[in-house]
């Protein structure tokens, strides 16, 4: 088994029900952390969580995205939760979700699904400047989608649905390298 380096993301996996521990947190950053023995590196009996975590010194793993929602834009990585965080942040936003859509340049750029709060308003300028205050550039959403957000009848985020939704928008690259702000 390969070491799992402190400070590093990597690929939780866990070998049973036993190596769960317990729920640690999860007000810090609006990430939930679960103790789950480190490990990397492929061995018999362990499965495969879906999450990324980094592994801090005390042994706690904090779930930082899953694997399938990282947004990979140029050659970042881009965690929609800590995107999602900050969209969620501003006062007159009532949920976020974020997604990578399609960009023929960077491969694919934030884009971010928000539903306002009754009698809120913004427009996606404010959004976007409100991330770029908060966030590296690589992560701030290239473009904003306003309106209602789809779940499940659990009340769990559809993701897929809006993947799809974002990959009919297209690709945000045109013209020799111009940006356009979706709405």
């Amino acid at each position: 088994m390969m070491s799992w380096a402190q400070g590093a993301i990597g690929i939780v996996k866990k070998n049973d029900q036993r190596t769960t521990h317990a729920f640690w947190g999860g007000e810090e950053d609006g990430l939930v952390s679960m103790k789950w023995k480190a490990c990397y590196g492929l061995q018999r009996g362990w499965m495969r969580t879906g999450d990324l975590g980094v592994r801090h010194a005390d042994g706690y793993i904090q779930v930082k995205d899953r694997l399938k929602d990282i947004i990979i834009s140029g050659l970042e990585n881009i965690s929609t939760i800590e995107v999602e965080s900050v969209v969620y942040s501003h006062p007159a936003v009532l949920e976020s979700a974020v997604v990578g859509r399609p960009d023929e340049y960077w491969g694919e750029t934030p884009c971010a699904f928000v539903q306002l709060k009754d009698g809120a308003s913004a427009d996606a300028e404010e959004i976007i400047g409100f991330c770029r205050a908060r966030l590296p550039d690589f992560m701030v959403p290239k473009s904003v989608v306003f309106g209602e957000l789809p779940k499940t009848s659990t009340g769990k985020m559809q993701k897929f649905v809006l993947r799809e939704r974002a990959k009919a928008m297209g690709s945000l690259f045109m013209n020799g390298g111009g940006k356009m702000l979706e709405i």
